[in-house]
C-alpha cells in the first residue's frame, strides 16, 4: 500500500499477511513520497536483522533530496550507504537509523545499534555495518550520531587549539553540534551566531555564547560556517581574522551563492576552505577511519546537553507531511525524529 502527497494510509494489513516484510519510505517527486512494502531476506552468517526504533531527518541533505535538487554531478558521491533507487526520484534515502538487533551474531543480538540506513521499519545488513549505542545514550538521542560525526570532522579540519575563540555561524543541528563539541576544548570560548534570537536559549543550554548576525563579536581565531545560507557565509568572511580562514560546513547543492569579496577581503588575506563528512579530514585520514569517527561520535553523545539538538517527533505514518515540509522549507532547523516503535 502507498502514501503520496499528504494522504496517509497504513500497510498494517500487509504486515499481518507478510511477517517477513518491512515498510520503507520512498521519495517519488518534489515533496511527495510513498510507503512501500518490501520483503526481508533471511539472515545469513555475518548479517543481522534490525527493528527500527527511531530515524532522524538530516534536514540540510534531505531537503535537497525532497526537492530533487541533488546536482547531477554529485549524485554518485551523494549516495547513502544503503540507498535504493536513483536521484532525483524515486529514491529511498536516509542515514540516521537506531534500532534493536533481533537476530544475528551474539556480539550484537539484543543490542541497540546505529546504522546508516534509510527510513524503514526493519532491515537486514552485514553486522559490521552496525555500531552499538553506549548504554548511557538514549535511542532517540543516538540519531544525532551523524550530526556529531560531522562536527568531529569539521573540527579536525578547522583545528582549534587550547584557548581559541571559536565562532560558529549557523545555529542549526550541525552548527549546534560543532559548538558543543568545540566547547570541550580546554579554555575555548565558543560563540554561536544566528539570525534568529530564539537560538539564544539553545546556545545557553549548550553552554556557549550567542550573538545575532551583525553584532560586534571579539576577534575570532577559528570561524566555521554552518548556516546553509549565502548571508551566513558572508557573515563568516566578515568575522574571520586577518590571515585566517573560514571553514565551510554548509553544502548548497545546486543553489548558487554570491559573495562580496571587495572591501578588505584581499587585504586581510582571508581563505575559504570546505569541509565535508564523506571522507575523514586530511589531518586524521592516515590514523582514523570513518568507523572510528562514528564510534567517537556515539561516545560523545553520552553528554545529555545534546538533547537540545532534538526537535519534534513524528510517527512514521506522518512521513508524507515531513517530506512535504522539507520541500516547502517549513521544516524545523533542529533534528526531527521519526518514531517507528509502533511500526
Amino acid at each position: 500500500m502507498a502514501v503520496t502527497g499528504n494522504t496517509t494510509q497504513t500497510p498494517a494489513e500487509v504486515h499481518r499477511e507478510i511477517p517477513d516484510a518491512a515498510t520503507a519510505w520512498w521519495t517519488v517527486g518534489p515533496g511527495q513520497g510513498e510507503f512501500r512494502t518490501e520483503p526481508l531476506p533471511g539472515v545469513s552468517d555475518g548479517q543481522a536483522s534490525v527493528r527500527t526504533l527511531f530515524t532522524g531527518v538530516s534536514r540540510g541533505t534531505e531537503t535537497l533530496v525532497a526537492r530533487g535538487e541533488v546536482p547531477e554531478s554529485e549524485r554518485e558521491r551523494m549516495r547513502a550507504p544503503f540507498q535504493a533507487g536513483e536521484f532525483p526520484f524515486p529514491v529511498k534515502y536516509g542515514y540516521l537509523n537506531v534500532g534493536t538487533v533481533e537476530d544475528g551474531p551474539s556480539t550484537v543480538r539484543g543490542r541497540t545499534v546505529f546504522c546508516l540506513f534509510p527510513h524503514q521499519s526493519r532491515y537486514v545488513v552485514p553486522a559490521d555495518a552496525l555500531l552499538a549505542v553506549p548504554d548511557a545514550v538514549p535511542p532517540r538521542r543516538a540519531v544525532l550520531s551523524g550530526a556529531v560525526e560531522t562536527a568531529v570532522n569539521v573540527l579536525w579540519d578547522a583545528g582549534p587549539l587550547v584557548g581559541d575563540r571559536v565562532v560558529v555561524v549557523g545555529a542549526g543541528m550541525i552548527g549546534c553540534a560543532i559548538a558543543r563539541v568545540a566547547r570541550s576544548i580546554p579554555g575555548a570560548e565558543v560563540t554561536l551566531v544566528d539570525v534568529e534570537p530564539a537560538r539564544a536559549a539553545t546556545a545557553e543550554t549548550l553552554g556557549v555564547e550567542f550573538a545575532l548576525t551583525g553584532d560586534e563579536i571579539p576577534q575570532a581565531d577559528v570561524v566555521i560556517e554552518a548556516s546553509g545560507a549565502g548571508a551566513g557565509l558572508q557573515a563568516a568572511v566578515r568575522l574571520a581574522p586577518t590571515d585566517g580562514e573560514v571553514v565551510v560546513a554548509s553544502w548548497y547543492g545546486s543553489r548558487h551563492v554570491t559573495l562580496d569579496l571587495g572591501a578588505d577581503f584581499h587585504a586581510r588575506r582571508v581563505a575559504i576552505r570546505p569541509s565535508q563528512v564523506g571522507a575523514v579530514a586530511m589531518r586524521r585520514r592516515s590514523s582514523r577511519t570513518t568507523r572510528n569517527r562514528l564510534a567517537l561520535a556515539l561516545r560523545l553523545l553520552e553528554d545529555p546537553a545534546f538533547d537540545a539538538l532534538l526537535g519534534g517527533t513524528s510517527t512514521w505514518r506522518e512521513l508524507p507531511d515531513v517530506t512535504a515540509a522539507l520541500a516547502a522549507g517549513t521544516a524545523g532547523e533542529l533534528c526531527h525524529t521519526i518514531d517507528w516503535s509502533a511500526g
